[in-house]
């Protein structure tokens, strides 16, 4: 039976952003493998504590939001492994199966010019250089050379969706304070 570790309760963060979960645990010492969101996850392996929620599905080892201390996050093979101090045993990784992994938003490494973390991106409204509204951000699509903007736009009692690629010959500016992006597309394209 999994036992699980004393953790503190707390609030999530209003800037947290999820970026992994805990997949199992790993070895006999307390440490648990982790799946990231992201193929970089530099906030995941930079924070220094993470805020714990159960998992979506299946069993439920705690409620609430708790904070887990990071005591080693780092790669073995092709994943990452973790270990906590709040975390010593095997049983105490098996009853964290599954919880999703948030991150505040102040632990995320900063972004160099011209690059922007796709949950930041989420929510802009995106403009052609006339000044048209082609439709919000609504999600984004790696296609592996590039990422492409998914745009949704409610229009005449039906929601349109709208692909722009997220590359610099269609994307003039990213005005992230501005919650605008200015694109060189049409509503016809």
């Amino acid at each position: 039976m999994s036992e699980l570790p004393l953790l503190s309760a707390t609030d999530l963060p209003s800037d947290a952003v999820e970026v992994g979960r805990i997949a199992d645990a790993w070895g006999v010492k307390g440490w648990f493998k982790v799946v990231a969101f992201s193929s970089d996850p530099q906030a995941l392996m930079a924070a220094p504590q993470w805020f714990l929620q159960p998992a979506e599905k299946g069993a439920k080892t705690f409620a609430g939001t708790v904070i887990l201390p990071v005591k080693q996050i780092r790669w073995h093979g092709d994943g990452l492994v973790a270990t906590s101090l709040d975390v010593v045993s095997r049983n105490h990784a098996e009853a964290l199966r599954g919880a999703r992994i948030f991150v505040a938003r102040e632990h995320f490494p900063q972004a160099q010019d011209g690059e922007y973390y796709w949950v930041d991106l989420l929510g802009l409204t995106v403009r052609n250089r006339e000044g048209v509204v082609l439709g919000v951000v609504k999600d984004l699509l790696s296609t592996g050379p590039q990422t492409v903007l998914v745009l949704s736009q409610a229009l005449e009692g039906k929601t349109i969706e709208r692909m722009i690629p997220f590359v610099d010959a269609y994307i003039d500016s990213v005005d992230l304070p501005g919650k605008t992006i200015v694109a060189d597309w049409q509503l016809d394209y």
